[in-house]
């Protein structure tokens, strides 16, 4: 082949695209029967295509990660460790004016948070910035690569259109030694900014736009996180990503779906290279009702003040996630029923939360809060009296024991817990009606006490059955309610934020004609209650401790809490909407 010719496109040269060794044997069966890439795998370990299995999660560290990457991650390590072999950590880090160190360890936190390890194996692209160097070197003395000066602009105008093929650039004939010496006096620092960049010399009337001499390098003085400022070139994603999985020894580069369309570009940088060729496969990306995955919108939201902060308890974001109380389990629960696909969906966010709800619900603490107060007099329970009664933690999880909580005189319930004139079917306190207080006593209501200007009650008098302690009825009589309290001298103040969803609408870009996403936008995604009133045993809870708050829902400590006044965020609900859509799913089967 002519150093002028372009490299045949198809296959990867012979010899290249498997290292030494023979196909692997007892590897595991396809978790679910249906996962094509863990088919593909099996069918390149079964064919002798690979001798190993080595995967990558390749982060560009340009923000935080969000629920869509653990999808990924799930996906790349939990391959390797299903075929005994390895996944490597690689940062993408071949745009320094979005980058940063914050990024990076943020990104390093969530995946060990998520429970995978990437041992000695965190690389970054920057580690190979001298051998892309050389290789697009190579690629110049071949005749594959030219030095451009048309400016960004006239790049694009150049390129054509899906329907029309582009034109060629009035450079693109130099010579390779005179693109050679542009290229090193790009390195050398003598051009500006974005005067010359280095391209592919591929078919500007490929169908495929990628393919229409895209750009390798461009010129760009900035300062990279770990670099510093020995470049003033910068390799483009596109030249640095499928080099970096060949030097790594990467089998399966598993990609999202937008990829798809650069594999023939990644595939002719292989072979004309000559190198080791790993194996593509893409799969769809997750797409969330009710969530924005957009990184770039991410980051608006955060830039204007429009949520807290990258870890808001709204935000998808895997630390926002962490923050609101979700479990790195049910992260993973979540990631492993969608499976993945071949095709875009959008996953309803129920599911997400009813995988939430199931892990909570065996490994978090039940305690007693009261969000909305209404004060209750026992009349008949003495003054200086205080007993200590018997709660279980978790009735799922006998290991995790009991606890003792205060009952005194004096209490607070929820004010929806009472009604003075009761709706049909409502079976919770009212003038006259006997209730269970859990872990407690029956009490009846004798009277109210009302504000005088507005009418409300403000107080709830009662009598309780000393009979009933631990909320049994020795003479065998029905109770239909039973509601949660506080001891109001005992009970600690705290602040709860109950969130919701950050948008409206299942579709954030479902707005009228003229609108953007902020249209729909949840005024009411964030309701902070304060005080709010929670039993003493949660005083000394550390940040991040979950409690399902008995009849409301699971609560999470926040970082903002203070001595004495802990800070609790909603995490989910009780309400299972997707254990309903499950159960008309199973009937309509």
């Amino acid at each position: 082949m002519n150093e002028n010719e372009n490299p045949p496109h198809g296959k990867p040269m012979a010899g290249k695209n498997r290292p030494a060794g023979t196909a692997a044997e007892g590897c595991p069966p396809c978790e679910g029967g249906g996962d094509f890439i863990r088919e593909a795998v099996r069918e390149d370990l079964r064919t002798g295509r690979y001798d190993r299995v080595h995967t990558r999660f390749p982060p560009e560290p340009n923000g935080y990660l969000h629920i869509g990457h653990a999808k990924s991650i799930c996906i790349n390590f939990g391959i390797a460790q299903e075929f005994g072999g390895k996944c490597n950590l690689r940062f993408d880090d071949t745009n320094p004016t979005k980058e940063d160190v914050e990024y990076v360890e943020s990104i390093q936190e969530d995946i060990r948070w998520l429970g995978f390890d990437w041992e000695d194996r965190c690389f970054y692209a920057s580690d190979y910035f001298e051998q892309l160097y050389q290789w697009a070197e190579e690629l110049i003395r071949k005749g594959y690569a030219y030095v451009c000066d048309l400016t960004p602009d006239e790049v694009r105008e150049y390129r054509g259109t899906l329907t029309e093929p582009g034109r060629e650039s009035p450079y693109r004939n130099r010579s390779p030694q005179e693109n050679l010496d542009l290229f090193r006096r790009m390195r050398a620092g003598e051009f500006p900014d974005g005067s010359r960049t280095l391209r592919a010399k591929i078919d500007m009337a490929h169908p495929n736009v990628n393919m229409r001499d895209p750009v390798m390098y461009r010129i760009l003085r900035a300062t990279h996180h770990r670099t510093g400022d020995k470049w003033c070139i910068y390799p483009t994603y596109d030249w640095a990503h499928g080099q970096c999985d060949s030097i790594e020894g990467i089998t399966h580069s598993i990609c999202t779906l937008e990829f798809e369309i650069h594999r023939p570009l990644y595939d002719w940088f292989i072979q004309s290279l000559g190198i080791y060729a790993p194996r593509q496969i893409e799969f769809a990306r997750l797409n969330l009702t009710y969530t924005m995955m957009s990184k770039r919108r991410l980051l608006q939201l955060v830039q204007e003040g429009l949520v807290r902060g990258w870890d808001d308890p709204r935000m998808p974001t895997l630390c926002g996630l962490r923050r609101r109380g979700y479990t790195p389990e049910a992260i993973r629960d979540f990631c492993r029923r969608i499976g993945v696909a071949k095709y875009d969906g959008v996953i309803d966010i129920s599911l997400l939360e009813h995988c939430l709800r199931e892990d909570l619900n065996r490994r978090a603490a039940r305690v007693l809060a009261v969000l909305r107060p209404l004060r209750v007099v026992i009349d008949n329970y003495p003054h200086d009296l205080v007993e200590e009664l018997d709660a279980v933690n978790n009735p799922e999880d006998a290991a995790m024991g009991t606890r003792k909580v205060p009952f005194s005189k004096v209490l607070y319930i929820e004010q929806d817990d009472f009604r003075e004139t009761p709706p049909p079917k409502y079976y919770r306190l009212s003038p006259g009606r006997e209730v269970r207080l859990r872990w407690g006593y029956l009490i009846r209501c004798t009277g109210v006490v009302k504000d005088p200007d507005s009418g409300e009650v403000t107080e709830v008098h009662c009598t309780y059955d000393p009979e009933t302690r631990g909320g049994n009825t020795p003479d065998g009589r029905k109770v239909k309610a039973t509601i949660h309290w506080v001891s109001a001298e005992h009970a600690l103040p705290a602040e709860v934020r109950l969130y919701d969803h950050l948008f409206l609408k299942p579709d954030p870009d479902d707005v009228p004609p003229g609108a953007d996403w902020r249209a729909n936008l949840n005024p009411d995604s964030l309701e902070i209650i304060s005080p709010a009133f929670v039993e003493p045993s949660v005083k000394d809870a550390p940040v991040g401790t979950r409690y399902q708050f008995e009849r409301l829902g699971y609560f999470c400590v926040d970082p903002d809490s203070q001595a004495g006044r802990p800070v609790f965020n909603r995490t989910v609900s009780l309400k299972d909407a997707w254990a309903k859509i499950e159960k008309k799913l199973g009937r309509d089967a």
